[in-house]
């Protein structure tokens, strides 16, 4: 089974193309440029390099979020518009799951960190078991402080990655009673490799079915026309709507004011 895999959640752009559970090709970006520039011409060139037509894809492998809102739109769409014309399905691959699928067969628990901002990290606890990632606790927006009560009470070792345990670190460092590390930096931002993988893992089951790209769970299989991305909050410019709406409930209607949302951040949080 031949897939192309993609993840524009965060900073980095990127994509990959694997073939039953060996990657042939990834493509990664993390410098200065909007994911509408990048996402297509680097699909592109994977492809070109490889030698593979668009046509031979079976699948498109997205991580559906959480993430930038404008980001995850974006490749939201490039998988949409690939799948619809191509007439191939998608599998959605969570955000942080996909994340934590970096550190694959890793000891101890893994706790990705994605930095949501306004004091909140996106993040789940998993660990590994016969080679398979095991969600403990799924993805979540939460405050980093939350996060580290709940690995404290499980006392396990456990590697933390990504940008959020890079803002949170001197947080990690006063209040983790528990062995803990950090995930090296090549490791700790989105690949769409690990998108592609897991996705794999899901679809496929065990290493054997991996390696023969044996189809176990078809449900996970999603009409491109169907997918929406995994917010997991609301944006920005719809907190402040709201907020909006709620002065103007509590000055009464002659006191209503209206005025122009404000554009949302790449960040969309």
């Amino acid at each position: 089974m031949r897939l192309l895999a993609l993840d524009s959640s965060g900073l980095v752009a990127s994509a990959a193309v694997l073939e039953n559970d060996g990657l042939l090709a990834e493509y990664s970006v993390n410098y200065k440029k909007t994911h509408s520039q990048t996402l297509l011409p680097m699909l592109d060139e994977v492809m070109r390099m490889l030698g593979i037509p668009k046509d031979g894809l079976d699948a498109i492998a997205i991580a559906k979020g959480p993430g930038s809102f404008t980001g995850l739109r974006i490749g939201a769409a490039t998988a949409k518009g690939l799948g619809l014309a191509l007439q191939i399905p998608i599998i959605p691959v969570e955000t942080v799951d996909a994340l934590a699928y970096n550190l694959y067969d890793v000891e101890g628990l893994v706790c990705p960190m994605m930095d949501a901002r306004r004091a909140q990290v996106y993040t789940g606890i998993y660990c590994f078991r016969d080679h398979m990632l095991q969600v403990l606790r799924p993805q979540k927006p939460k405050a980093a402080e939350e996060i580290v009560q709940e690995l404290n009470q499980m006392g396990k070792p456990v590697t933390v990655l990504g940008d959020g345990a890079d803002v949170c670190g001197d947080m990690l460092q006063r209040q983790l009673r528990v062995p803990w590390s950090m995930a090296p930096a090549h490791l700790c931002r989105q690949r769409a490799g690990a998108v592609g993988a897991l996705a794999m893992e899901r679809l496929c089951g065990s290493t054997e079915g991996r390696r023969q790209g044996r189809i176990l769970h078809p449900e996970l299989l999603t009409d491109p026309d169907s997918f929406a991305p995994e917010y997991l909050r609301k944006s920005q410019a719809e907190r402040e709507r709201e907020a909006r709406m709620h002065a103007g409930q509590e000055s009464g209607p002659e006191e209503k004011t209206a005025g122009p949302v404000s554009p949302e951040r790449g960040g969309g949080k």
